[in-house]
């Protein structure tokens, strides 16, 4: 249901931003990155829709029998992935008074959350497709277990056990995984997995990197509400074939006049009337996967850059 009523306002029996002189400090974590917007590939784009070949069809040489045998033909062909732009952007309303006595400033803890925000929306979508625009293909999750790159965590003998046969799909499917994205928690689970003579088996990065490595490839969890848990554990793959299509970088504007209104056009708040402060961001950014014809599977139906290992309590 869409929503125009939300802003930043003082609560009277417990404000946290406006106290008596304690402390000017606010305590929150690190807003979360995006998956995606750091591991996929990246390219800019100049219209809202473009178009990307992607190899379909791969040519094929044969054996010439004899001296005189004659020469068949091949072919290779290309298909196109659509990349389709699609806005986001959020409105985030403070009336002027709250603002003058907060001892601090607002809008610098307002703007890191906006494009957490943002984040959060692309992975859904992407990664799970959650909220998909309809002009986005499908998603990373459902298009590996759709291909039948999925593990369901129990199977083999561990977890890693699971990891590895999951990974390999991949590889049987003509690509290379070169990194993995998690549910969070991940790592801890596998810092419990223990050898028959109970030594740790999983070995994390302990130079800072979050999420350290998995089978030597950096592994990430993904903290910013996208994951989807109950459907899986984590997915890997070849993530260049992800594909981030740019037409508008994050940006923020603020206004101090205008009107904020519902869907029946019915004024929710008037900026100038209302002494209040709005902050707008905007961005325009495409999606797709590439799924390029290998040597190893011509068959796009049951061929994935991606796969799964999907949680025991996903939904069939």
């Amino acid at each position: 249901m869409a929503t125009y009523n939300s802003l930043i306002s003082r609560d009277a029996s417990n404000d946290p931003l406006v106290p008596t002189p304690v402390s000017a400090e606010i305590i929150q974590e690190l807003p979360s990155m995006s998956a995606l917007l750091t591991r996929a590939r990246q390219i800019p784009l100049s219209t809202k829709t473009q178009r990307q070949p992607v190899l379909d069809v791969m040519p094929i040489a044969y054996f010439v029998g004899g001296d005189t045998g004659l020469k068949q033909t091949t072919s290779q062909d290309w298909k196109n992935v659509d990349l389709i732009v699609e806005e986001l952007a959020a409105i985030v309303p403070i009336p002027e008074a709250y603002l003058d006595d907060a001892q601090m400033p607002i809008w610098d803890q307002v703007r890191p959350r906006l494009v957490e925000a943002l984040g959060s929306k692309i992975d859904g979508a992407g990664l799970f497709g959650t909220e998909k625009p309809s002009t986005w293909p499908t998603a990373v999750y459902q298009s590996a277990v759709a291909a039948g790159n999925v593990v369901v965590a129990g199977t083999g003998a561990d977890f890693a056990v699971d990891v590895a046969a999951a990974a390999g799909k991949v590889s049987e499917d003509g690509f290379a995984v070169n990194g993995f994205v998690s549910r969070p928690g991940l790592t801890w689970k596998l810092n419990g997995i223990r050898s028959t003579q109970g030594v740790p088996i999983y070995q994390p990065n302990l130079q800072g990197t979050p999420g350290g490595t998995l089978y030597g490839y950096p592994m990430s969890e993904l903290t910013n509400g996208a994951w989807v848990s109950t459907e899986a554990e984590v997915i890997m793959g070849d993530w260049s074939k992800a594909i981030i299509g740019m037409r508008q970088d994050i940006s923020f504007k603020l206004f101090t006049e205008g009107v904020i209104s519902d869907d029946n056009g019915k004024v929710i708040l008037n900026l100038m009337q209302q002494d209040s402060v709005a902050m707008r961001v905007v961005m325009r950014v495409a999606f797709a996967t590439a799924n390029p014809a290998t040597r190893l599977n011509t068959n796009s139906a049951t061929r994935s850059p991606f796969a799964v290992v999907q949680a025991t309590t996903h939904q069939s």
